[in-house]
């Protein structure tokens, strides 16, 4: 049932670089593969295989709201929605484990009540499946917590982001209000209520912050089947290929269904990583899951950020660059990571045959959509702005950077379009290096991914495996037009570079392929540099 239909074009150049070297100490998927772009292609694969399953599912996920719509025939067989299909499997017998991230109730409260409204949904799910059903799921906010000398200076911040929530709330409906703090545990504690039921910040305590988050999205079926990469479940990430929503729904990701070891792999995380992180026990249960792992520090009065503990993820993007003969390609929400750019510039000043190719958002969403003008966003654009000059003073031209669009002409200035047109957000995270070597994952390119939350992921060690996620996403943004010199590694970055210009230069209509030329320049003018703050913050 997994074995996919492969898109690797039948004249694919073969492989570049030996099949041996750095990465060889690292064991990847041995098993089955199915490449999955976009919600279009794995929610009704998820809804299938959780209608499959005969014992038991474990989870680990950023969101898994269960109003999400179900979208697979074997799905709306049975109900509307994944509230409905949770419903179905608890009767049906199967033990559920979910891991739902809980996040920071000051700096993102709507995030926390959207956590633990997901699990009164879970909750309910049980109720009415019956007695029988076994449930479990837990809210898990990481153990760090930024140290008391740090909170000291952000003190005044933190009263007046608490504040601005207790704003919102007391313009609110009082039913509103109401099911926002019951579903807020973290919140209610930072809140007075007046006489007249005005709620208003508390002032002392310092309140506490968590500087790190659950940011793995994998879940794996009767311990023989996982689903592994960047796609959390709710109906803002679903889009389909063709991304013709408006521009603020659109949501490029990437998953991999796989079989074979890596599936028991990624049950046993999920059994360990709580502890691990809580600081209660070693971790033991690398097999071929790549992760990163970070835990709070014994001594953390003075820290913004947890200790790492696992960087597998980071490490062996580091050894696959050094490794890479003839081109890397990197499709990632954010590119922040400086000690990684540094390496890829090292590697290509080493190689002169080495070509990269880099696919990212025009913006990163809450500045295009949302308008966030915050530190935190600049800083992270600060960063971006750093790591793109780096690539280009290293790689010359054959560095090519691209943002895909939608082929839709929009007459406005802001950061929400390029060249035109409505951009295409861009939120998966795979790196291919040459033609036998991918990482898959729920890792973006930044410090934060790569140090301190909790990321998961595979690599890729077969050529046919990689050179079919290669086909689909090679594909997907350039078209079907595109010959084999687009795919070639010698080729394919100057072939990139030009298509994505001459695109710009085109009619939105008359366009091939979603592709045109990344700007950096809002990145330099909008960004700035955070002296003190660790780049891993964002």
């Amino acid at each position: 049932m997994l074995n996919p239909e492969s898109s690797t074009r039948p004249d694919a150049p073969p492989s570049v670089g030996s099949a041996e070297g750095a990465c060889e100490g690292r064991k990847g998927n041995s098993g089955e593969v199915k490449v999955l772009l976009t919600a279009e292609e794995v929610y009704p694969a998820m809804e299938r295989a959780f209608l499959s399953a005969k014992t038991e599912i474990s989870a680990g996920y950023r969101v898994f709201d269960l109003s999400t719509k179900l979208r697979s025939d074997e799905g709306r067989a049975i109900g509307d929605d994944w509230f409905d299909l949770i419903t179905h499997v608890l009767r049906k017998g199967i033990a559920l484990t979910f891991v739902l991230s809980d996040f920071d109730p000051v700096l993102a409260p709507d995030l926390h009540f959207a956590s633990w409204k997901s699990r009164r949904a879970f909750v309910f799910a049980r109720e009415l499946a019956g007695p029988k059903a076994d449930l479990t799921v837990t809210n898990a906010a990481h153990s760090a917590r930024v140290g008391i000398a740090p909170r000291l200076v952000l003190w005044p911040r933190l009263v007046k982001e608490v504040g601005q929530t207790a704003t919102r709330l007391n313009e609110a409906p009082a039913s509103e209000r109401a099911r926002f703090l019951e579903c807020s545990p973290g919140l209610r504690p930072l809140l007075n209520t007046g006489p007249d039921g005005t709620l208003y910040a508390r002032k002392w305590p310092v309140p506490p912050l968590v500087p790190g988050t659950h940011h793995q999205k994998i879940c794996v079926i009767d311990r023989s089947m996982a689903f592994i990469g960047g796609l959390d479940l709710d109906e803002r990430r679903y889009d389909t290929k063709r991304h013709e929503r408006v521009r603020d729904e659109t949501w490029q990701d990437v998953q991999l269904m796989c079989t074979g070891p890596v599936a028991a792999d990624v049950h046993s995380h999920l059994e360990e990583f709580l502890r691990v992180v809580a600081g209660q026990s070693a971790p033991m249960a690398e097999g071929r899951l790549l992760r990163t792992l970070s835990r709070r520090r014994k001594t953390d009065w003075p820290f913004l950020g947890p200790k790492p503990m696992v960087r597998t993820i980071s490490d062996d993007h580091h050894r696959l660059v050094a490794r890479a003969r003839g081109l890397i390609y990197l499709e990632t929400q954010f590119l922040r990571d400086r000690p990684l750019c540094h390496r890829l510039a090292r590697a290509a000043r080493a190689n002169p045959a080495l070509s990269l190719i880099v696919v990212l958002p025009a913006a990163p969403e809450t500045v295009a959509f949302d308008g966030n003008t915050g530190s935190d966003a600049r800083y992270g654009e600060f960063l971006q702005a750093k790591c793109v000059a780096i690539l280009r003073g290293a790689f010359g031209e054959r560095f090519t950077i691209c943002s895909p669009v939608r082929p839709k002409a929009l007459d406005t200035d802001g950061r929400d379009t390029l060249c035109g047109s409505p951009i295409i957000y861009v939120h998966s995270k795979v790196s291919i290096f040459d033609c036998d070597r991918a990482i898959v994952s729920s890792a973006n390119l930044n410090g934060r991914s790569l140090n301190w939350d909790t990321e998961a992921g595979v690599m890729l060690n077969q050529t046919a495996q990689v050179e079919d996620l290669r086909g689909r996403i090679f594909s997907h943004w350039l078209g079907d037009d595109a010959g084999d010199e687009f795919y070639d590694p010698a080729t394919a970055a100057a072939l990139w570079a030009e298509r994505a210009r001459q695109n710009a230069d085109s009619a939105p209509e008359q366009r091939k392929g979603f592709l045109v030329p990344y700007d950096v320049r809002p990145a330099e003018s909008f960004g700035r540099r955070l002296p003190g703050i660790p780049e891993a913050m964002v």
